[in-house]
């Protein structure tokens, strides 16, 4: 197998040319450079890249997905046995988000208890505001929330009602 420059490994991954420098500038990907001072990744940085992109859908941040790489090898590709690591310490921030997308889902059409009291049922569900207690923004959306309106508030013919 063959090194390869920058522009192949972009095209290869998907990605732009800017995107692996700006991986590289980040520690996420390293090369070799030729006597020409042409950058050469090796083939495992196929894999790497995969792996940002994939981990950054998931949500992670770059200093998360360096921390993850860091226990990778930088040299060859990663064994099942390092992905199943991985992919086992993801599984529960994965959990979260497909729940939070799921009420999301639910509740998109109603109270987010985000404390705008703007929809007509924002007045049956959080009346002055009560959900403010819980915390800021659309508290109703994260995890552990319940859907259900604050503690002795009337939530007759509400469209949402708790799991």
């Amino acid at each position: 197998m063959s090194a390869l420059t920058i522009g192949h490994l972009a095209e290869r991954a998907g990605v732009a040319t800017s995107a692996i420098r700006f991986y590289e500038s980040r520690g996420l990907l390293a090369s070799e450079r030729t006597s020409g001072n042409q950058r050469r990744y090796p083939q495992a940085a196929l894999r790497r890249v995969a792996f940002i992109r994939t981990a950054q859908q998931v949500g992670l941040s770059l200093d998360e997905i360096a921390d993850a790489l860091a226990t990778l090898p930088a040299d060859h590709a990663p064994t099942k046995a390092d992905w199943t690591r991985l992919s086992r310490a993801w599984r529960p921030r994965l959990d979260e988000q497909i729940e939070r997308l799921e009420r999301l889902r639910d509740t998109l059409d109603g109270c987010i208890g985000c404390g705008c009291l703007s929809l007509r049922t924002c007045a049956l569900t959080n009346p002055d505001d009560e959900v403010a207690a819980r915390g800021r923004g659309a508290v109703l959306l994260e995890p552990g929330a319940t859907t259900a309106p604050p503690s002795g508030t009337p939530a007759p013919d509400h469209p949402r009602s708790p799991r």
